[in-house]
C-alpha cells in the first residue's frame, strides 16, 4: 500500500499540480512533507513495537495511514495536501520498520539476506502497478482516486495483521528518549522543510535562513544529548560497527541520488516530453520491474562476489545508467528508454539488498530494534534531501536561463545526481574484503547478547567497533 502510494503520487504530480493551481516543482512539497514525516516518527518506532507489541503498532499504523489517504483525496489546496501526506507518512512510520524488525528476530544470520529480499518482493508490487494504474487513473478518472483506492488495501491489511502477526513485544524496553525525540524532530524538520521551500515564495527567505540554521543547531544539540543520554532515541554509537556505518553512510548517499528520479523522471517525460500520466507511467514502471527480478538472484551475487566487490562496482554501474537518464530526448525510442530504466532498476534493487542486509551483519539482537529505526531515519532522510535537491537544481537552471521548465534542465538533473551517486563509492571502498561473510556465505553463529545474560538491555552493547 505505501509503495503503491508513493509511485501513483509521483505519476499524477503533474494533474495535481494543475487541479489546485500549483506550479509543479511545488508539490516536492506533497514528497518531502511525506518523508520527513517518516523521518520525524519513525526513530520512535522500534520503542513502540518493544513496548506495546508488533502487532498493535502495525494496526494502528495501518489505520492512520488509510485515514491519511482519505485525508488527501479530500484536499482542495496544496496546505491541506501537505498536511494529510504528513499524517499518512505518521501511519507509514511504523509500518516498515516493525515489519522488517519482526522478521529481523524470527530468522537466522544466513538466511537474512534471502528474508529481507522476499520482503521486499510484495512491496516491489506497488512500484511495478502504481505507475501505470495512477497514469490510467489520473488521465480517464480523477487523481482523487488513488488515494482512495488505499481504504480496501488498508482494511484487507488490518485483517490479515490480525490474524498472522504474533503479538509479541520485548520483556525488558528502555525508556523513551523524550527530550532526544524532540530535537530530532525538530531538527530534521525544520531543515529538510526549510530546504524544501527555499527559493519559493512561501515564506520569505529570512524565515528559510532561519529554519534551516535552527534545523540544524537543533541536531547539533541532539548529538550532544545522544553521547550523554543512556538510550538515545536514535543511537548514533551504532556508527562504530563498520558493516553499519558503510551502510547508513555510503547507503544514503546512494539513496539521495536515486530518490530523486521518482520526482525528476515523471516530470520531464510529462513537462519536457508533453507525455500523458498513462503514458509516462508504462515507460517508468519497468524499472520497478527490473527490480523485482533482482530479488531472487541477489543472494547469489552476494554468495559469489562479497559485499565489497558487488556494492563498489554496482555502484558505478548505477551511476552510468542514471546518467544515461539525461541523455533521453522527446525522439529516443520507447524501447531504448524502457531497456535503460529496466536495467537501472535491476542494479539499483541489488544495492538497496546489499546495503539493508550489510547493516546488520554485525547488530546484536539487544540492539536490533535501535538498528532499524536509525538505518529506516537515515534511509527516509536521504529520499528526502534527493527530492529538494533534484527540485533546487531545476529552480537553479530555470532561475538562471528564464523562462519555463525544458528538456535540459531534466537531463542536466540526472547528470548531477548521477556524480552525486558515485560518491557513495568512497564509504563501501572502506570495507574489509569480508564485510558481511556471514550473511553472503551462511556461516553464522548463534549471537550471545548482554541481554541474555542480565535480563536488561544495556547502554551501548555494540558487536564488533
Amino acid at each position: 500500500m505505501e509503495n503503491l502510494d508513493g509511485t501513483v503520487i509521483s505519476t499524477s504530480l503533474p494533474a495535481i499540480a494543475a487541479d489546485l493551481h500549483e506550479d509543479p516543482i511545488s508539490l516536492k512539497l506533497a514528497l518531502t512533507s511525506y518523508l520527513l514525516s517518516l523521518a520525524i516518527f519513525i526513530p520512535a518506532s522500534g520503542w513502540a513495537a518493544d513496548r506495546f507489541g508488533a502487532r498493535t503498532v502495525f494496526r494502528l499504523a495501518i489505520l492512520v495511514f488509510t485515514l491519511g489517504s482519505i485525508a488527501c483525496g479530500l484536499s482542495s489546496s496544496l496546505p491541506e495536501f501537505v498536511l494529510a501526506r504528513v499524517l499518512q507518512g505518521l501511519g507509514g512510520a511504523m509500518m516498515v520498520p516493525v515489519g522488517r524488525l519482526v522478521l529481523l528476530r524470527s530468522v537466522e544470520r544466513p538466511d537474512m539476506v534471502r528474508a529481507l529480499a522476499y520482503l521486499t518482493m510484495p512491496a516491489l508490487i506497488g512500484p511495478i502497478v502504481g505507475p501505470p494504474v495512477g497514469g490510467f487513473i489520473t488521465t480517464y478518472f480523477h487523481w482523487r482516486w488513488i488515494f482512495w483506492i488505499n481504504v480496501p488495501i488498508g482494511v484487507l491489511g488490518i485483517t490479515l495483521a490480525t490474524i498472522f502477526i504474533e503479538d509479541r513485544r520485548e520483556t525488558n524496553v528502555w525508556p523513551l528518549d523524550l527530550r532526544g525525540f524532540l530535537l530530532s524532530g525538530i531538527g530534521l524538520s525544520l531543515l529538510i522543510f526549510g530546504l524544501s521551500i527555499a527559493g519559493r515564495s512561501f515564506v520569505p527567505g529570512l524565515v528559510v535562513a532561519a529554519m534551516v540554521l535552527l534545523g540544524a543547531g537543533s541536531l547539533a544539540l541532539y548529538v550532544l544529548h545522544a553521547r550523554r543520554a543512556a538510550h538515545p532515541i536514535i543511537d548514533l554509537s551504532l556508527l562504530k560497527i563498520r558493516t553499519f556505518r558503510a551502510s547508513v553512510t555510503g547507503g544514503s548517499i546512494f539513496r539521495v541520488a536515486t530518490g530523486s528520479i521518482p520526482f525528476l523522471l515523471p516530470l520531464m517525460l510529462q513537462v519536457g516530453f508533453g507525455l500523458n500520466a498513462f503514458q509516462s507511467g508504462l515507460t517508468t514502471f519497468i524499472s520497478s520491474a527490473g527490480a523485482l527480478a533482482m530479488k531472487t538472484t541477489a543472494p547469489a551475487i552476494l554468495k559469489i562476489f562479497g559485499f565489497r566487490r558487488v556494492l563498489v562496482y554496482n555502484t558505478m554501474l548505477s551511476s552510468v545508467l542514471l546518467a544515461a537518464i539525461g541523455f533521453f530526448y522527446p525522439s529516443t525510442p520507447a524501447f531504448l528508454m524502457m531497456g535503460v530504466l529496466l536495467a537501472g532498476g535491476f542494479f539499483r534493487s541489488l544495492e538497496f539488498t546489499s546495503v539493508n542486509a550489510l547493516a546488520y551483519a554485525d547488530i546484536e539482537a539487544v540492539v536490533m530494534s535501535r538498528a532499524t529505526s536509525f538505518s529506516s531515519v537515515a534511509q527516509q532522510l536521504s529520499l528526502s534531501i534527493g527530492v529538494a535537491v533534484g527540485a533546487s537544481i531545476l529552480q537553479s537552471l530555470r532561475w538562471f536561463r528564464g523562462g519555463e521548465l525544458e528538456v535540459a534542465d531534466f537531463q542536466w538533473a540526472f547528470l548531477v545526481m548521477a556524480v552525486i551517486l558515485m560518491s557513495a563509492m568512497g564509504s563501501f571502498l572502506r570495507l574489509p574484503e569480508g564485510a558481511g561473510a556471514d550473511l553472503s556465505r551462511g556461516a553464522a553463529a548463534p549471537v550471545e547478547t548482554s541481554a541474555d545474560q542480565s535480563g536488561s538491555p544495556p547502554r551501548n552493547p555494540l558487536a564488533k567497533t
